[in-house]
Parts: C-alpha cells; structure tokens; sequence
C-alpha cells in the first residue's frame, strides 16, 4: 500500500510541474500613433489599427480596432488607397472587406481641408463604429511616411 501511495504522488507531483510551459511569444511593434486614441500596432504579420469611436451603435467606449494580416503587402495597399483617396475626382466613400470587419473610408471635403473617417462594422456582432476624422498628413504619420 505504501509503495502505491508513493508512486501515486509521484505521478501526481509530475502532471503538476508539466502544467506550466513557457510560451514563445512574438514582439508587438507599436508603429504610426495620432494620438493614445489612434494607432497601429504590429505583431508578426497582422497589422491592427485602434481608435477610440466617435460613434458607435454600442455604449461602450474602449478602444475599437480591426485588424489583417500582411498577405501581399496589404498594409502598403491600404496605405495607397487612403493616400489616393484624398486626390479621387469625385470624391467617394471605399468599402473593404476584412476577414471579420467591413470598413468605408468616409471622406469628408470643407473649405480648407479634406479629412477621412473609419467606419467599421463588425460582421459578427453587427455593430458600427466610427473613427475621428484623419487629415492626409495625419494618414501620413500613422503610416510612418513623414
């Protein structure tokens, strides 16, 4: 009996230290900020972007974000569309499809400046949120590209 009680904890005490493994983990590179409300965050091959909503269907106000992976340079292409959205003639709202999101870019023309806005919705809750309004400089530095 006291051989199976031993054996027994010993067994025990191993399943106990193999429950703690180590975790190889990838860096998160914080990239263009705006503001502590507007940024973009990498980690490994997924870009996220996060703002802090204007408005919002839901009544939290946390940071929303939307996120992809860099599959043939998307991170630039979004770059290029936004950048070229600013110069289109006549200027039109862009819709993306992300994997979990849909996102219009909404530009806006006032008598000194054009600005765009993130309009992101949620494809499984179904919830819209919307971004502060971005200058073309402002794209610029949240791409890096000033």
């Amino acid at each position: 009996m006291k051989k199976v009680i031993a054996i027994a904890v010993m067994f025990m005490s191993s399943i106990g230290f193999s429950q703690i493994k180590v975790v190889e983990t990838v860096p998160v590179e914080r990239l263009g900020r705006i503001s502590n409300d507007f940024y973009v965050q990498k980690i490994g091959d997924e870009y996220t972007f996060f703002y802090k909503t204007t408005q919002s269907e839901d009544e939290d106000v946390a940071l929303k974000n939307f996120t992809f992976k860099n599959v043939d340079n998307a991170y630039q292409s979004l770059y290029g569309i936004i950048s070229n959205g600013f110069s289109a003639s006549p200027l039109n709202d862009i819709k993306l499809e992300l994997p979990n999101n849909f996102v219009w870019l909404h530009y806006i023309v006032s008598s000194d400046k054009t600005t765009v806005q993130f309009m992101v919705t949620n494809k499984s809750a179904n919830s819209t949120s919307v971004s502060e309004s971005l200058s073309k400089e402002q794209v610029d530095k949240l791409f890096q590209k000033s």
